[in-house]
């Protein structure tokens, strides 16, 4: 970094021996001046240099950016390839859960289908027998009231004779006294 500045120091010592400073410290003090201003000054030279070396620097970051990138983009298709197969996995699992889980369920309406079927059917034969007893009892009863009917028939026939002998025994008895 450090190049010769272009600094006149005859110019310089010329200028501090009129100003009535000594030959010899003039010149000390013109060489502390050039070391001062080489050390602590950078030049458009020096400046150009850490550009290049910059812009080097800047490069190579670039490169290892796209290195980094490329890297990344590979792992994320790989991160993705990996999640699509799992979420197909879960997917497949998923379906073949609801199947398993629609066949049961069809499983079981089946089975409630044929236990209300046989309930019904249970229902329907203690249906038949209560009507086929009721038909007994009102046939039953049709006959005991049949029956009951000719009886009252029967002692009416009886009463009605009997009232009838009675009248006529009356009407007879009736026609002797008068």
């Amino acid at each position: 970094m450090s190049q010769a500045i272009a600094f006149d120091t005859y110019a310089y010592v010329k200028k501090l021996k009129e100003a009535g400073v000594d030959e010899r410290q003039a010149a000390i003090q013109a060489e502390a001046l050039v070391n001062l201003v080489e050390d602590r000054l950078t030049t458009k030279r020096d400046l150009a240099e850490v550009e290049a070396t910059l812009r080097r620097d800047i490069k190579e970051l670039d490169v290892k950016i796209e290195s980094v990138r490329a890297e990344l983009d590979v792992k994320i298709e790989s991160i993705r390839a990996e999640l699509d197969a799992r979420i197909e996995s879960v997917r497949a699992e998923l379906d073949a859960r609801i199947e398993s889980v629609r066949a049961e369920l069809k499983r079981d309406i089946k089975e409630l289908d044929t236990k209300v079927e046989v309930r019904f059917k249970e229902l329907d034969t203690k249906i038949e027998v209560r009507f086929k007893e009721l038909d007994f009892k009102i046939e039953s009863i049709r006959s005991e009231l049949k029956r009951d009917i000719k009886e009252l028939e029967q002692r009416m026939v009886i009463k009605l004779g009997s009232l009838m002998f009675i009248a006529v025994g009356a009407v007879a008895a009736l026609v002797k006294l008068l």
